[in-house]
């Protein structure tokens, strides 16, 4: 896949940890599906199965819910040729950038990770030894995040409220390495949709796993129809005036209907509307939704190995991105090929002159800078950056790509041909 300076990259990942509920859908597969089919954005889909390893130590189970969150996220209209829609296991440069990474974050950092402190305090909180029960997966999780982020300089990253600080982290460890190794990494955003619904639970909880409380996507319809009329209410009797604030069921609905229909069960709550019907209503509208997805659902369940085709496709695509990054970030930390020590070293010996970049400063505070070849002759001319830090960013991307990195900003030379600009940074890349 490849990126212009128009095109943002957006990347979701979920964790396939067990089978994809109501919640995940409203909260991530139904927005994330909407956001892939717009213009200008280049998107990346990912099962997290190394996450899910963390706490999950059940083959079956990891293997069970990589398939059925893939055949969900088909099911719900995610279009393969669209986006890149992989598993991170097929992916080997995110273990490998994770090691990098690694390397890069500070102890302290992790340690005021949220997952990691307030699996911490529990123990404490118990008189256990503080780091009883604890992995070290648990301990690393940010670092890994931030590998399945940076590999594909993803500007935004969309999350819920409680993953935030994981962006935060990612942020400030891909700095981190720019600052030690050159500008390698976009530094991502937490993207937080306000109006996305995070839903209530058969109990009126947070619709989670972790409660047991969670309604399955995909269940038949009479498994659908039996769990919602589970749905906990209060004792108000028909005809009694009910209040939807704080209402599980009204919750539910709200996220599924449109805003008429929300308003007509406003006023039927207010009416006294009684419960059983008020559920009756809420199962028609969710089955409204979710059945003509429920057939493609169970095709694919059916058919494991048409996925598994699909997810090998997505990641060759992913890796079209990957692969060439991290031969970039193997050479920058030193891991590269020996042979080249003896030309470096002739080279170095015969102090070779080479074209390179001038940044400066000028009167109006913008930054530029200029390429000029080994006699000083201008070759190259940027017009001014806000910061230097996006001069060197540009600068990084004619190093690393050459001549297809040219946008508005820059400007051969008068007399100077883009074939000379080329030839310079060829020069100064075989150097490097």
């Amino acid at each position: 896949m490849t990126t212009s300076r128009a095109t943002s990259r957006v990347l979701t990942g979920i964790t396939t940890s067990g089978t994809p509920h109501l919640g995940n859908y409203v909260g991530s597969i139904r927005p994330s599906v909407r956001a892939s089919l717009a213009a200008g954005v280049e998107s990346f889909y990912f099962l997290a199965d190394y996450h899910a390893l963390i706490k999950i130590d059940d083959p079956a189970r990891i293997q069970r819910s990589t398939l059925e969150i893939a055949a969900s996220w088909l099911a719900a209209g995610l279009d393969p040729a669209r986006v890149a829609f992989y598993r991170q296991s097929d992916i080997p440069e995110i273990p490998e950038l994770s090691w990098l990474l690694t390397c890069m974050a500070p102890k302290g950092l992790l340690n005021r990770a949220h997952a990691y402190k307030a699996s911490v305090d529990k123990n404490l909180a118990t008189q256990a030894d503080p780091d009883a029960d604890i992995n070290a997966g648990l301990f690393m999780y940010p670092v890994l995040m931030a590998a399945d982020i940076v590999l594909f300089n993803a500007h935004k990253v969309p999350v819920g409220r409680d993953q935030i600080q994981h962006i935060e982290m990612a942020r400030d460890i891909a700095q981190r390495f720019n600052h030690v190794y050159g500008e390698h990494f976009v530094l991502p955003e937490a993207v937080i949709e306000e109006s996305v619904a995070t839903l209530p639970g058969l109990d009126g909880r947070k619709m989670s796993k972790s409660y047991d409380n969670t309604i399955p996507l995909f269940a038949p319809r009479a498994e659908l129809r039996k769990l919602i009329a589970g749905i906990k209410t209060d004792s108000r009797a028909p005809g009694e005036p009910k209040d939807p604030e704080g209402s599980a069921l009204f919750e539910i609905y709200q996220a599924f209907a449109s805003a008429e229909e929300t308003t007509a069960l406003r006023q039927a709550y207010a009416d006294g509307i009684a419960w059983g019907d008020a559920k009756q209503l809420l199962f028609e509208r969710i089955d409204r939704e979710v059945a003509p997805m429920r057939e493609t659902y169970q095709r694919y369940m059916d058919n494991p190995g048409e996925v598994q085709d699909i997810l090998l496709a997505g990641a060759a695509k992913a890796r079209q991105t990957a692969t060439p990054l991290i031969a970039k970030l193997r050479h920058a930390v030193g891991l590269r090929d020996l042979r080249a020590q003896g030309t470096q070293k002739a080279a170095k010996t015969a102090k070779v002159a080479l074209p390179l970049f001038k940044q400066y400063r000028e009167s109006d505070g913008k930054f530029h800078f200029k390429l000029v070849d080994a006699q000083g002759r201008l070759l190259l001319q940027s017009n001014g950056f806000d910061s230097p830090k996006d001069a060197g960013h540009t600068i990084r991307q004619l190093q690393d790509h050459g001549v297809v990195a040219f946008g508005t900003e820059l400007h051969p030379a008068e007399g100077v041909s883009v074939d000379d600009v080329a030839q310079a940074l060829e020069l100064i890349r075989d150097a490097q």
